[in-house]
């Protein structure tokens, strides 16, 4: 997708965008609990960025288009990966599961936080959302 204005997030709070994208999770002040995303309650709960990597712990296919509303994706649906993602020492996190074949995927398998183009709202501008992909093997230098 290329809008001609600035990309936005899907909703704000949830991730940060960039060259190296955050989730923001919350970690409970009393507890130490972390969750996702961050609740709004400021005095109970403190935003913390997730680790960017994790592990695959479920996963499902959605083959087909969710009601309206809620779903606010593209008219011409393509099915789509969605998984559990662990981060260890964290919180698991439900995301879209990005640039993977559907029969490559395996619980347990090593992902990576990305952002990725979901829609183009009505004034332009590419709404983005967070996923997952699994990690690419490091090159030998």
């Amino acid at each position: 997708m290329s809008g001609s204005a600035e990309p936005i997030a899907i909703t704000e709070g949830v991730f940060r965008d960039g060259p190296v994208p955050t989730l923001i999770g919350g970690r409970e002040r009393e507890t130490g609990r972390v969750v996702f995303p961050c609740p709004v309650d400021t005095d109970r709960w403190d935003p913390v960025d997730l680790p960017r990597r994790g592990t695959l712990w479920s996963w499902t296919v959605q083959r087909f288009r969710p009601k309206t509303p809620p779903y606010i994706g593209p008219e011409e649906f393509e099915p789509f990966a969605l998984g559990y993602v662990e981060l260890s020492g964290a919180t698991i996190v439900e995301s879209r599961l990005v640039n993977v074949a559907f029969d490559s995927l395996s619980i347990g398998m090593p992902v990576e936080l990305v952002v990725i183009p979901f829609i183009r709202d009505s004034r332009g501008r590419d709404v983005r959302i967070f996923g997952f992909a699994p990690v690419a093997e490091q090159q030998n230098a």
